[in-house]
């Protein structure tokens, strides 16, 4: 199983519909896919229209009283399922600390969905904290929305330099431009800034369109009820992107299938 995370220091950038139609178009390629929404406030979960159980809490999951596999929902999409977020999620770190190792624990916790899924995606929560520091060490990349500004780029650089003093050579970090608008000389200007500084930014750019901002009103992944839409054209080809990036990285298809071995 592939983990893909999707993260970034700052909010608003489009990490939630970003994890919400990369999985989708995983699970609609006929991949064994799950989401799992990390983040407190739960926009992927409400997107995809799920309910968490009620007692789907961060201390159990992390204390091992609940395993991920009992919280697995349906999301009505073939091949996507849904591990919803939950409001205790807003006190994962607290727990986290509670254990031993706290950075391997969402890894240890991802082990009972190796066999059943293809990829995994996690929706993160923005800000750098002990949960942010699981999911790096649990993810196999690291799929990074960035605004076309100068602090996006500080705050890569910041990202990357934390991933670089913890040795986790083999996280592969994809950062892609998101939210552009190409009429804005200062998108223009920070968006050379970013591919001069990062090379391997991803040659796809989401542009600030409309139509994807309606992905909240409609409460449905893009490419479900505008499949033929420009917007969904662009999340497919940065799905394929990344997933040729990857094999080449690792010589093997993110979207393979179940079983592929991530990291142990």
């Amino acid at each position: 199983m592939e983990i893909i995370a999707v993260c970034n220091i700052k909010g608003g950038v489009g990490k939630t519909t970003t994890a919400v139609n990369l999985a989708y178009l995983s699970a609609h390629a006929g991949w064994s896919t799950v989401l799992w929404d990390l983040d407190s406030q739960g926009a992927a979960t409400w997107i995809l229209r799920g309910i968490a159980p009620d007692d789907a809490k961060a201390r159990k999951l992390v204390h091992g009283k609940r395993e991920l596999d009992e919280l697995l929902i349906e999301t009505g999409y073939d091949n996507l399922d849904l591990l919803p977020a939950d409001f205790s999620y807003r006190k994962f770190d607290v727990h986290l600390a509670e254990r031993k190792h706290p950075a391997e624990r969402l890894l240890r916790m991802s082990r009972p969905l190796r066999a059943k899924y293809a990829a995994m995606f996690l929706d993160c929560p923005p800000g750098m904290s002990l949960l942010s520091e699981s999911i790096l060490r649990a993810a196999d990349a690291l799929v990074v929305p960035l605004l076309p500004t100068p602090l996006s780029l500080r705050t890569l650089e910041q990202l990357h330099e934390f991933i670089l003093r913890r040795g986790w050579h083999d996280l592969v970090l994809l950062p892609f431009l998101s939210m552009v608008d190409r009429r804005k000389a200062l998108h223009m200007e920070a968006t050379a800034q970013v591919r001069e500084r990062f090379p391997a930014t991803l040659a796809t750019e989401v542009p600030y369109w409309s139509d994807i901002e309606r992905m909240t009103v409609r409460r449905a992944p893009l490419p479900a009820y505008a499949p033929k839409s420009p917007a969904t054209r662009v999340y497919q080809e940065l799905w394929d992107e990344i997933d040729r990036r990857l094999q080449e990285t690792r010589g093997t298809s993110t979207r393979a299938a179940a079983g592929v071995a991530g990291r142990q």
